[in-house]
């Protein structure tokens, strides 16, 4: 019996310790509660608000960028960048363009698995200031990703909505998504200064581990393939197995308690959208200025911009407005966009949270300002 409560209290103990340095977990868990108080009568049904298709693709996007970092790849890939910038604004700017770019081909999410562990990699061995680029790839992947319609799942659900073409739905959101980096960049070059990057003598170069890569790139566009085929939970599956078998230890790496915040933030954003007085909130929004715009712009804001795009598809069949909207309120508070969390989840650096802010609301204001000037 001694030892059964002993067992007991370490594990208490240790949850304790887990969400005492996990605010937004607490946050969540204190939510939820909450608001089973107001709707008891949904816990049996909770199961079904989360988008578990995408639950799948965060497990398998994480094994494989931690595949990825253990590879040494991306210790090789940060050489490469610091050989050719010299200055905290240079790697910048570099930084930006890149997560943009590859946020419009492989998501936000995947492209913030890849760049954030590359920062913070470099940031190891160099003197570059860590929090604040990686809230600039959180700000640079809600820009990249706006242009593209797989750039991120608001994009991807708005697309099959409109039944448009891929390149017809790129040149309707060409414009605001090239106004967007462009602020973007025009914010970096204020934050980052031409301070030249002293690089630590001595360091020692972790070596390639090229089986470990080559099955990690050979299984990157493997995966997505096959979740792009509708087939998330299996392609999640087929990579959980593959490092059972030959990277087990890397298991025991890997953040599992951010799939739990996505969880709880699915359910409690679920739940929120239930409420009355939300479909009151809407009807009440779509009066401003902007309509569909403003709405889901302000929308995002408070259950972010997934949620909201799917929310608001039921009230407008106007699917551009909504995505200019709804990408744009991926700026803002941290909330409008998950590619933010996973950005600030990633870094945990002290006061990365509200230093996000700083940024992210001036990108919001002047996205919407030009977003009206271009309409």
């Amino acid at each position: 019996d001694f030892f059964y409560e002993t067992l007991n209290l370490k594990y208490l103990q240790f949850i304790y310790a887990k969400l005492r340095n996990d605010r937004l977990l607490t946050s969540l868990i204190l939510a939820l509660l909450l608001l089973l108080l107001m709707m008891p009568t949904e816990i049996k049904s909770l199961h079904q608000l989360v988008d578990w298709k995408t639950i799948a693709i965060l497990t398998g996007l994480m094994l494989l960028s931690r595949g990825l970092e253990y590879s040494g790849a991306l210790s090789f890939a940060g050489d490469w960048l610091l050989s050719r910038t010299h200055t905290q604004r240079q790697l910048a700017f570099s930084i930006i363009i890149f997560s943009a770019l590859l946020a419009a081909i492989v998501t936000n999410d995947v492209a913030l698995f890849i760049v954030v562990p590359l920062t913070i990699l470099i940031g190891r061995y160099a003197d570059i200031p860590v929090g604040k680029l990686i809230i600039f790839e959180a700000l640079a992947v809600n820009a990249g990703s706006a242009i593209s319609p797989i750039g991120n799942p608001q994009n991807l659900y708005l697309w099959q909505l409109s039944g448009d073409g891929f390149l017809a739905f790129t040149l309707e959101m060409l414009p605001i998504a090239f106004a967007m980096l462009c602020i973007v960049l025009l914010l970096a070059s204020i934050a980052f200064n031409g301070k030249r990057i002293e690089i630590a003598q001595h360091q020692s170069k972790r070596l390639l581990s090229k089986p470990l890569f080559l099955i990690v790139s050979i299984s990157y566009p493997i995966f997505l393939l096959v979740v792009e085929q509708g087939f998330a939970v299996i392609a999640a599956i087929m990579v959980l197995i593959l490092f059972l078998i030959l990277w087990r230890k890397l298991l025991l790496t890997v953040d599992w308690l951010i799939l739990l915040v996505f969880v709880l933030m699915f359910i409690v954003l679920g739940l929120l959208a239930k409420l009355p007085a939300m479909t009151n909130l809407v009807d009440n929004l779509m009066d401003l200025p902007g309509a569909e715009i403003t709405t889901s712009i302000l929308l995002s804001q408070v259950i972010s911009n997934v949620p909201a795009t799917l929310f608001l598809s039921q009230f407008s069949d106007q699917w551009y407005a909504l995505a200019w909207g709804v990408n744009i309120g991926g700026f803002g508070l941290a909330i409008g966009s998950l590619a933010n969390l996973i950005a600030l989840r990633l870094g945990k650096e002290y006061k990365i949270f509200w230093n996000f802010h700083l940024w992210s609301m001036p990108c919001l204001f002047l996205s919407m300002l030009i977003c009206f000037i271009l309409l």
